[in-house]
């Protein structure tokens, strides 16, 4: 499997993104994919989750702010980012583990830098 994220840059304090990931090398189906960041100098944290059905977690930190979303025909996972912080700035990186059930994520991407100014 591998996933390429983008969609990262730099904007203002209340902007927004739209990160994208791209799965490829094996059949989506079934795959729930993550989110997570790591701002500078702290550890990688989780940001969201999507079952291959459609059902979505999320970290307090974000609910509300953010949006998960796949589309399966496409092979494509988006975070949708709005009301952007400082303290957002982080690379964000897209996962994907199977089965649903299993804690830690089997696959990751190399990350895309989202850097929000205040």
């Amino acid at each position: 499997v591998q996933l390429q994220a983008s969609g990262g840059g730099l904007v203002q304090a209340g902007g927004s993104l739209r990160l994208s990931c791209e799965f490829s090398g094996r059949t989506f189906t079934g795959y729930t994919m993550g989110w997570f960041r790591q701002p500078p100098g702290k550890e990688r944290e989780f940001v969201a989750s999507i079952t291959w059905r459609g059902s979505t977690t999320y970290a307090d930190s974000v609910k509300g702010r953010f949006a998960i979303s796949r589309d399966n025909a496409k092979n494509m996972v988006y975070l949708q980012i709005n009301s952007l912080k400082p303290e957002d700035t982080a690379v964000y990186f897209c996962a994907a583990k199977i089965p649903s059930y299993r804690q830690e994520y089997n696959y990751w991407g190399q990350g895309t830098l989202v850097t929000v100014s205040s």
